[in-house]
Order: C-alpha cells, then structure tokens, then sequence
C-alpha cells in the first residue's frame, strides 16, 4: 500500500562533462621505450597537492603550460626556440605524450615536462595560482555539433580558472580553424573582463600540421591572445 514516508536513495555524484575522449591508441616501439627510458625524468606525475614548479625544472623561470599538445611538435619547438624559458604540456593521449618525449629526448632539451592526465583537473590541484607566464590552447577539439558544445573546453569557468593560475600580465594564447568555435570563445573571454585583448598574438608560434590541414580544407585561423590584468590573485 501507498504511504506518506519517504525513502532516501543515495544521490549519484554529478560528473564532470569531459572536453576530450579517452581514444584508444598504439604506442610503437621507439615511444613505449622513450616512455620507459625517460618518462622518469620528463613526466610529472599528477598529484592532488601543488606542484613546485622550479623543482621540477631545478630552476627558477618563466613557465608556459600548453593544453592538449597532441604529438606536441608545437611544443617542442617552442622550447627548443626559448630554453631560457620552461615548458610544460598536458596531454591525455599516451601515444602523442610518448612521441613528444621521443622528440625531447632526441632534441637534448632540458626545459620540458609532460604530464598525462585531464589539463582541468591538473590546473584545479596541481598547478598553483599564479605561477604561470603564459597558457597555450593550440587548436582544442571544436566539438562542432550543437549537441556537443557543452564539451568544448573553453568556458566561463574555465577561462577563471585559467586566470588564477597564470600570473598578473601572463598571457592566454588560443587557436582554432573552426569559426563557430571563434565565436563562442570569443563570447566567453567577453565575460571575464580581467582578460584584456592584445592587439597581435605572440608570433613565436610554429606552422602545425593543424595549420597545413586547415589550409588544405580552405579553412583560416583564428587566433587571438589576452592579458591577464588582475593585480591579485582571484579567489577560487
């Protein structure tokens, strides 16, 4: 029989929506060795307590974080172009974080870092406030379906999350070939006014296979850079 009582069922967690897939992926030979070899001395293991950047450099310098470097070309050459500079990429993909260290390796850089794992959740727990001179969002996936859009990884939360962690005057550098996803970053940088758009993005940038691809399919980038003008850190 029906009653007036209630039953309280554990509530599931709410999850947060992924901006990537976890897609399968072979590792050949040369980058499970690397991964073997090196991965020791290149990748950081993500903790839930903040990283110290010098350590992990074993110096003191500026620290540019690139989200989602794919096979991480980009950012190995940038390293290579600024070894006064320190360079960490984040990437989920194991085969591209093993080609990456193939290449650091091969390259004898001493100014990169890798860590494998979701760029959120490093940027939420291991990556402290402030500590970044720059951030580097190289051609992110569009997730161009309208269905989809809640997955792209730029939005309003995110870009504060961005901001806390760089430093004042540390800048925010992002490029996409997809339009629509122009305009929705756009739209989202507008509401975080302590963002101030420059006039020229950084041209340290390399040509990417992105780039040549997207020229093959007649598409033009869009890129643009922000400021980071807060004086002080932004509270969490």
């Amino acid at each position: 029989m029906p009653t007036n009582e209630t039953t309280d069922f554990p509530r599931a967690r709410s999850r947060r929506i992924r901006s990537f897939v976890l897609r399968a992926g072979r590792l050949t030979a040369g980058q499970k060795k690397a991964l073997d070899e090196y991965g020791h001395k290149f990748c950081i293991a993500r903790r839930k307590d903040e990283l110290d950047l010098a350590e992990c450099f074993g110096r003191q310098a500026p620290v540019t974080l690139e989200i989602g470097f794919g096979t991480g070309d980009n950012l190995v050459d940038m390293a290579a172009a600024a070894p006064e500079r320190d360079f960490i990429g984040i990437e989920v993909h194991r085969p591209g974080v093993g080609h990456c260290l193939l290449r650091t390796v091969g390259e004898g850089l001493t100014n990169v870092r890798l860590i494998e794992d979701d760029a959120v959740e490093v940027l939420q727990q291991s990556i402290p406030d402030g500590s970044l001179a720059r951030v580097n969002l190289f051609f992110p996936d569009p997730w161009h379906k309208k269905r989809h859009h809640k997955r792209r990884i730029v939005q309003v939360e995110f870009v504060e999350l961005v901001a806390r962690k760089l430093q004042p005057e540390g800048l925010f550098h992002v490029v996409t070939d997809w339009p629509g996803y122009a305009e929705h970053i756009a739209a989202v940088m507008a509401d975080c006014p302590v963002f101030e758009p420059l006039r020229e993005p950084p041209a340290d940038r390399p040509v990417s296979r992105f780039d040549t691809r997207g020229q093959r399919l007649g598409h033009n980038n869009w890129e643009r850079a922000w400021c980071n003008r807060s004086k002080l850190p932004i509270s969490g």
